[in-house]
C-alpha cells in the first residue's frame, strides 16, 4: 500500500516520517518543492502515477494572525488545496485524512468540544479550516478529519520550544491564563494516525473526529510547567488577560476537545499532556544539550 504525506516538512509531517520508516507498506512524503497541492493538475497525475491509496495531509497555512492579512493565500492553502487532494482521492477510490483545528469553533460554551457542536469561526484562519471540512463534504471523498489544538513538537516554531528559550533569556514572562484548552504532542497524533493506517481502520469509519492529549490547562500552566520541567525557575511567569496582547483574530477562550469518539471507534489511549510535555522536553534536550 503507498500512502502519500502532504506538509512532510511541518511538525505533524516530521512525526509521520519517523513511524513511516518501520512500516511495510510504502510512505510517500513530499512539501511544496515535491508537490504543490495548490497545483490540482499536478496533484491528481501524482496520485494517479503513485498509485497512491491514502492521503494524509499534513499541509496547512497555520499563521493566524497573518491569515487576517491574507486570507486569499489562507484559503487557497486551506481549502482550494484541499479540494485538489479530495478530488484527486476520489479518483482513484483512496481515503484522505486531513488535518483541521479548534478554531472552527467559536467563543461560545465552557464545555468540551464534541464533533457535532455548532461551528462559528472567529476569524480568517477558522474560516478557511472550516471551508477545507466543508469541500471534503461536497466532494464525496472518502475521509477521515480530525481537528486538533495547541499542536506543538521538537520541529518547527511553536509554543513549547519559544517559552523554553524565552525561559532561559527572561527575568520574566507575561502569558495569558484565560485561554484554555489541552496542549497536544504532534506525535502522538503522528502515531495515533499511523495505527489507523496500519490496523486498515478507515475503512468504514469515515467522518470527523477529535484529537488531543488528555487534560485542560491555560497557556500559562503549560508556561509554568516547561519552565518548571527544565529548571528554569529563575524566570518569573505572570498570568495575563489576552487583552494585554493586542491582536487582529480574537483565538477560542475555551477550546478543549472531547475525545470520546475517536477512543471508542479506534480505542485510542490518549496520554495526558504533562507525560508528552515531559517526554518532548526529553527529546529536544537530547538533540541540544548544549542550549541547556
Amino acid at each position: 500500500m503507498r500512502i502519500l504525506i502532504t506538509g512532510a516538512n511541518g511538525q505533524l509531517g516530521n512525526e509521520m516520517r519517523r513511524l513511516g520508516v518501520v512500516s511495510p507498506n510504502e510512505y510517500i512524503f513530499t512539501d511544496v518543492a515535491e508537490l504543490d497541492i495548490t497545483n490540482k493538475t499536478a496533484v491528481k497525475e501524482f496520485v494517479k502515477s503513485n498509485n497512491v491509496e491514502i492521503i494524509v495531509n499534513c499541509a496547512a497555512y497555520t499563521n493566524v494572525d497573518k491569515a487576517e492579512d491574507d486570507e486569499a493565500t489562507a484559503e487557497l492553502i486551506n481549502a482550494a488545496a484541499v479540494r485538489n487532494l479530495a478530488e484527486a482521492a476520489n479518483n482513484v477510490d483512496a481515503t484522505l485524512f486531513h488535518i483541521s483545528t479548534d478554531y472552527v469553533f467559536g467563543a461560545e460554551g465552557n464545555t468540551p468540544r464534541s464533533e457535532d457542536m455548532p461551528l462559528n469561526p472567529l476569524g480568517a484562519y477558522g474560516r478557511t479550516k472550516l471551508h477545507g471540512e466543508q469541500i471534503i463534504a461536497e466532494v464525496g471523498a472518502k475521509a477521515i478529519i480530525i481537528r486538533t489544538a495547541w499542536l506543538y513538537s521538537e520541529f518547527g516554531n511553536n509554543f513549547l520550544k519559544t517559552m523554553l528559550r524565552l525561559t532561559a533569556e527572561k527575568e520574566y514572562l507575561n502569558v495569558v491564563f484565560d485561554q484554555v484548552g489541552t496542549p497536544t504532542y504532534a506525535g502522538d497524533l503522528a502515531m495515533t494516525i499511523f495505527s489507523i493506517i496500519e490496523g486498515g481502520y478507515y475503512t468504514g469509519n469515515e467522518g470527523i473526529y477529535h484529537f488531543s492529549n488528555e487534560g485542560v490547562c491555560s497557556w500559562y500552566d503549560f508556561a509554568q510547567e516547561i519552565a518548571t520541567a527544565v529548571g528554569h525557575t529563575k524566570c518569573k511567569i505572570n498570568p495575563c488577560h489576552s487583552s494585554e496582547f493586542p491582536s487582529k483574530v480574537t483565538r477560542p477562550p475555551y477550546s478543549v476537545l472531547d475525545k470520546s469518539k475517536i477512543k471508542q471507534t479506534f480505542g485510542v489511549d490518549i496520554p495526558h499532556w504533562r507525560e508528552s510535555m515531559f517526554y518532548c522536553l526529553k527529546r529536544i534536550l537530547m538533540q541540544q544539550p548544549s542550549e541547556q
